[in-house]
């Protein structure tokens, strides 16, 4: 799984994700599932890193599963108060709801536990070749995304420091209602602002003096090949897709 090329990798997130809705029964959730937990597998991850990544969005999958067992009607009905239902099909579809969620954040978390960021970037360069003949600026627009992959750990370390600052001086980021807490937020955004720009001119500055041109005609340090184990990972999305066809109803 992680010598993989990262464009296999980001397809096959890309087509899982869609493919994804076109299980609507208990055998085609059955078939994503032990199809992820393949994956998983072959990564050598410890199950617990996925784990960790739902626990951020779990407040909004829990929100999103309560819409639809209180206001989906259909068959068996369980409880009825006002215009709140919980029925049989609303039960039924809130726990799909709440496999989908799941398993596309398995996903994304496989990818990028797998991939190193810059490998992404590469990847993203290589797939948008072909608008190229539209002019659009393919090689540039790989550039940025590098760029802004490099300097993730950098902003999140001078988050840190701004807000060691702030707490010095008695804000306290972590009381009050949701509006105390975004006012609270306010002071660390604007020198985030102010120290994100003077990176930025200094980085522009500095490949300024090293000549940099554009992307045109430059040779690449990490060159992408497919290799059969790509072509396998094709071939088992295709399979897992003729899965799903065969058992939704």
């Amino acid at each position: 799984m992680h010598r993989l090329d990262p464009r296999t990798k980001l397809m096959a997130s890309f087509y899982y994700i869609g493919i994804i809705f076109l299980a609507n029964n208990w055998q085609t959730y059955l078939v994503m599932f032990l199809a992820t937990m393949v994956m998983i597998w072959a990564s050598k991850i410890k199950m617990g890193f996925f784990l960790r990544g739902v626990r951020p969005l779990l407040w909004l999958i829990l929100f999103t599963v309560a819409l639809q067992v209180l206001f989906a009607r259909g068959g068996t009905v369980y409880w009825h108060w006002g215009w709140l239902w919980i029925t049989q099909q609303g039960l039924i579809n809130g726990a799909y709801i709440f496999m989908r969620f799941v398993l596309i954040i398995f996903v994304s978390t496989l990818l990028t536990l797998t991939t190193q960021p810059l490998s992404l970037a590469d990847a993203v360069e290589s797939l948008l070749k072909p608008l190229r003949l539209i002019k659009v600026p393919v090689t540039e627009l790989a550039l940025v995304l590098q760029i802004a992959l490099r300097f993730v750990p950098t902003l999140m370390d001078q988050t840190s420091k701004i807000m060691n600052a702030q707490r010095a001086r008695g804000v306290d980021f972590g009381t009050g209602n949701i509006f105390q807490q975004m006012k609270a937020v306010v002071p660390l955004l604007i020198p985030l602002f102010v120290s994100s720009f003077s990176t930025a001119d200094d980085l522009a500055t500095a490949m300024e003096s090293r000549g940099y041109q554009g992307g045109d005609g430059r040779t690449k340090y990490r060159v992408l090949h497919y290799h059969n184990a790509d072509w396998l990972a094709g071939g088992a999305m295709v399979v897992l897709t003729v899965l799903l066809v065969i058992l939704r109803r």
